[in-house]
């Protein structure tokens, strides 16, 4: 990725036409971009890209696959500039958004896949029933726990996943969804009173 690896350090950004000049306005940069304007989506490229590739690679823990989502995120953003709304929160946080939902989507594939490859692999040999039972029991609760998920507004699938899916602490999620600490904090948890409550599980 020759513009990631070029970059040594992201400049300070900024989503408030009305902020200090210390850095790119990437409200803007995505409004020029929805208009087709390159150069403004290359800025916005340079301004975020290692960031959003931190953020993957937190999740996805391989390189070069991290580097492939990456590059899709953008395309990604790319495609769907226009659809970004300032009232509805920062241009950074809409576009944290969208790598973490392309990360997580990366990993239940390749989670998918591998369970596929191993259910083929388990049918040419005699498998230990308990250990079977053990393996259908825990992919069944995963797919509760992403049913559940589900259920939950985007803002606070969002924190959550971050916080306990990517290992993220509480400041590290606001930092990163460019949210104050106690708006963080308040989307955590409740999400996940929403998430005990759907799973059935008490207090």
């Amino acid at each position: 990725m020759d513009r990631m690896t070029a970059a040594s350090s992201d400049p300070p950004v900024t989503d408030s036409e009305g902020a200090a000049a210390r850095g790119p306005d990437l409200t803007d940069l995505l409004r020029r971009s929805a208009r087709g304007d390159e150069e403004a989506f290359a800025g916005l490229y340079d301004a975020t890209s290692r960031r959003v590739y931190g953020l993957v690679l937190r999740i996805v823990r391989d390189p070069a696959m991290s580097e492939e989502v990456t590059q899709e995120v953008y395309l990604d953003v790319w495609r769907t500039s226009a659809r970004f709304d300032a009232g509805r929160g920062t241009a950074l946080s809409w576009l944290m958004t969208i790598a973490h939902r392309a990360a997580v989507d990366r990993v239940r594939s390749s989670e998918a896949s591998r369970r596929r490859d191993d259910a083929h692999a388990s049918a040419t040999q005699e498998v230990d029933f308990d250990a079977t039972a053990e393996a259908a029991h825990t992919s069944i609760e995963a797919a509760r726990v992403r049913k559940a998920l589900d259920t939950l507004t985007e803002a606070q699938r969002s924190a959550v996943e971050l916080a306990y899916l990517g290992g993220y602490t509480h400041t590290e999620v606001a930092r990163l969804l460019d949210l104050p600490l106690g708006t963080a904090k308040t989307r955590i948890r409740d999400g996940l009173i929403r998430l005990r409550d759907t799973l059935g599980v008490t207090a």
